[in-house]
């Protein structure tokens, strides 16, 4: 009998002026773009820690922690193949990631389908099965001041 699992994650990060701003495995063209220990990619992280809690590995932080400096400014891409294959070494599988940006800005539909081919081709999960949606906050609190840019990111994984 197979057995199925749901994983929930997010993340959060400060934005600055004049920094790279990347995202699901893409430059966007911006002004702005989060800070952090790695390339600061809000939804791979997100989408790394739905992928780990499913399978109660803890979360990214405890496989890939700031203070180590072999993760300082890696492509998050890295971590999701990592992450990908932690799970895989418990025996599971993903089935589907479905993901939510919240920023003002940029736009992020034009670069959705990048997003997905990046994240197909480091999880080997198939196009299809990935969904990514933004929204903004309406103006609200330090999203909608754009001082930082959250994601969420729910995950299915199976094993037979």
């Amino acid at each position: 009998m197979a057995k199925t699992r749901v994983g929930f994650g997010f993340d959060v990060h400060q934005m600055k002026d004049q920094h790279p701003f990347w995202v699901g495995g893409v430059q966007l063209d911006h002004h702005a773009g989060a800070f952090g220990h790695s390339d600061a990619d809000v939804l791979l992280h997100a989408i790394c820690d739905a992928l780990l809690g499913a399978a109660n590995l803890e979360d990214i932080g405890y496989h890939f922690p700031n203070t180590d400096d072999q993760w300082k400014g890696i492509s998050s891409l890295v971590l999701l193949e990592k992450s990908v294959g932690l799970i895989a070494e418990k025996g599971w599988r993903i089935e589907n990631i479905d993901a939510m940006l919240c920023l003002e800005a940029p736009k992020i539909k034009p670069y959705i389908p990048q997003m997905k081919a990046a994240i197909s081709q480091y999880s080997g999960l198939p196009v299809e099965d990935i969904s990514i949606k933004a929204t903004t906050n309406e103006k609200l609190g330090f999203i909608g001041r754009e001082e930082g840019v959250v994601a969420y990111a729910v995950c299915l994984i199976q094993k037979d």
